[in-house]
């Protein structure tokens, strides 16, 4: 089977991590694959922040665990080392679209490279506030811009999810 296609039928979302960080060359390789995503009008406008330092990791675990409505101390991150923030200016019509095929490709790089992976939700929520303007801020990056997702990567710590059914009727063909 081609390995692509391949990649695409295995990959799983990974909910449990170990926490030895990653070599800056696999996160730059799952990236770098973020960075040739597909985008409206071949605009590229998705950017992307790798945090691997573990205090604004933390934070950022933080935030979405409040925005969530979670125990304080429940990690959302699930203790994956890498969370790569992909986040698209927010007057293009195209962001979520944009944005979701980087975060699909980061994924499925991941899986390529033997790398756990999930897309955690609330990155629009938490860039919506003071504290996550006020981040971006520090970070240099100006402008307006929306949370798509995070992807989380790690080390999978555990056993790999096995490959559920796929529901039926789903497809229409139309002749």
């Amino acid at each position: 089977m081609n390995e692509v296609l391949k990649a695409i039928k295995e990959r799983r979302s990974i909910r449990k991590y170990k926490s030895d960080m990653l070599p800056k060359e696999i996160i730059d390789q799952v990236i770098e694959s973020g960075l040739f995503a597909a985008s409206g009008k071949g605009q590229q406008s998705p950017i992307i922040i790798s945090v691997t330092n573990k205090e604004l990791r933390n934070k950022l675990s933080r935030m979405n665990c409040e925005i969530g409505g979670w125990k304080e101390g429940f990690d959302p991150f699930f203790n994956a080392p890498v969370v790569l923030v992909v986040l698209a200016p927010k007057d293009w019509a195209n962001k979520a679209y944009d944005g979701s095929l980087v975060m699909g490709n980061m994924m499925l790089a991941a899986h390529a490279l033997n790398i756990g992976s999930c897309w955690i939700n609330r990155a629009r929520q938490e860039f919506e506030t003071e504290e996550g303007k006020e981040i971006l801020k520090s970070l240099g990056i100006e402008g307006e811009y929306e949370g798509i997702g995070h992807c989380i990567l790690g080390y999978v710590d555990g056993e790999y999810p096995s490959v559920p059914a796929r529901k039926a009727n789903r497809v229409y063909y139309v002749d």
